[in-house]
């Protein structure tokens, strides 16, 4: 047999973990859970169902019959109803209640449900672990001086330190996205064909309040605090395309840091990791290309692209319910989570192992520096008794002469020495080397990334320790 087309989104890019929740088998285990909280709410209501059927049904739970299934839906072309009956196969005695007053919707929708809930969850785990390797990363670096830049032009110090408490704090508001989402997430339930709940107001001969009551059994039974107000036969699909926009809002920050890496490497300051057998380029064996980086901000433009599907399938939505959002879904929910995955995989590996080349921080600083020192230069000066104006004319034509032999000639920078010989300038060498100290140039960078990391992520990381400790996963 030919080889067939495989998704690089399971083949190559995500982690085990993730690739499971989004697994046939776990979809298919999750829709029998479902079904063995619908039966036990309903016998808790009154209907005649037996402990034995229930026995039955959660013996089987784990166990699918897959094979049964696949035949089945060839027959009847409806997914839901073909695992309904490659269950009672398994469940003699318990077939006749499997599913129970329920629409596909109750099994399809709410495993959707449970799925994305466990994927953000997974998701916050690896953006805390990120945190905890950027954090480290921050601390080690937070004295040492580097260039800023402004629209890529060099600008005023900061340190390798304070720069990275900007990529964790993008992942703060990540993370406060996931919580938001977290905090009042909710199942479907079972509203029945148009959200009515009419079949489960017919099994308990009208009595509304077992209809509610059905609802909050099994939001418990599956581990949730209570299941939507209101629905169709669906949940609002726009719960949809709020979940994948939080995931591409993670996207934008991975993307960011991948950027902010890239450009340092080409600088030769910071590099992502590199291993000893690793191939760079076909063509020029020399280069050290961010591969890493680089498919990181492939992987993140995927997913900013994705939020467009969740938007058009919300809607476009007709009434109680219309089926052209079910194929689009099964890509769009799981290619966005298993992207995000992928990213963060990424990310784990890229932040826990960032090189950094201080010398080479050093030299473009030294650069860099006697152009920002002008101004430090030109007041300490102006105390010494030096005319203002004077000496501001002075400095504007060693600057420009001093700028011309760099852009030019590719010559040193050599302003400093310039207004060393200037005599209208009164300073010796020590008098230089006191105002060019760098450390004077960075502001509060080391003490701002002390306070973040000391008052901010630390009582963040103390509450999530039980999920360090991860590793990023790259396969290829």
């Amino acid at each position: 047999m030919k080889d067939i087309y495989s998704n690089p989104l399971s083949e190559r890019y995500p982690s085990k973990q993730m690739l499971y929740l989004f697994s046939s088998q776990n979809k298919f285990t999750t829709w029998r859970k479902l079904w063995v909280a619908l039966a036990e709410a309903e016998q808790e209501l009154g209907l005649p169902i037996s402990d034995i059927q229930i026995s039955e049904l959660k013996a089987y739970v784990d166990d699918i019959n897959f094979e049964v299934a696949k035949q089945k839906e060839k027959e009847v072309r409806h997914d839901v109803m073909s695992h309904v009956y490659a269950y009672g196969v398994q469940c003699p005695n318990a077939k006749g209640i499997i599913h129970l007053g329920a629409t596909s919707c109750y099994v399809g929708d709410n495993t959707d449900l449970i799925i994305m809930y466990d994927g953000l969850r997974l998701v916050k785990d690896k953006l805390i672990n990120i945190i905890a390797f950027l954090s480290d990363f921050a601390m080690k670096y937070k004295d040492l001086p580097t260039l800023a830049y402004t629209h890529f032009q060099a600008a005023q110090p900061t340190t390798v330190g304070k720069r990275a408490t900007l990529w964790i704090n993008d992942l703060l508001l990540d993370i406060a996205d996931i919580d938001h989402l977290l905090k009042d997430y909710r199942l479907l339930g079972s509203k029945g064909t148009t959200g009515t709940q009419a079949s489960f107001l017919e099994l308990f001969d009208g009595d509304h309040q077992k209809c509610r009551k059905l609802d909050e059994l099994i939001a418990q039974k599956m581990g949730f605090s209570a299941c939507v107000d209101v629905s169709g036969q669906t949940y609002s699909r726009k719960i949809d395309s709020k979940i994948i926009n939080v995931l591409a809002g993670i996207a934008q920050s991975a993307h960011k840091f991948s950027n902010d890496i890239r450009l340092l490497q080409h600088l030769k300051e910071i590099e992502e990791p590199f291993e000893s057998e690793q191939i760079g380029s076909s063509a020029m064996a020399y280069k050290r290309n961010p591969m890493r980086c680089e498919r990181m901000a492939g992987l993140a433009n995927y997913l900013l692209s994705n939020t467009l599907n969740p938007a058009i399938t919300v809607s476009t939505q007709w009434l109680e319910r219309t089926l052209d959002d079910s194929a689009n879904r099964r890509l769009s929910l799981a290619e966005g989570f298993l992207t995000c995955d992928s990213i963060l995989e990424l990310y784990l590996n890229v932040s826990a192992n960032l090189v950094v080349y201080p010398k080479m921080i050093e030299k473009h600083l030294v650069d860099e520096l006697p152009f920002m020192a002008s101004e430090n230069i030109l007041m300490h000066a102006v105390k010494k008794g030096g005319d203002r104006q004077v000496l501001h004319e002075a400095i504007r034509r060693h600057s420009q002469a001093a700028g011309k032999r760099v852009k030019e000639e590719g010559l040193n920078n050599d302003l400093l020495s310039r207004i060393l010989n200037d005599p209208v300038f009164d300073l010796d060498q020590v008098d230089l080397e006191q105002i060019m100290d760098v450390n004077k140039f960075v502001g509060r960078a080391p003490e701002q990334t002390v306070e973040f990391i000391n008052e901010v992520i630390k009582p963040i990381l103390r509450t999530y320790e039980d999920v360090l400790g991860m590793v990023g996963d790259i396969k290829i």
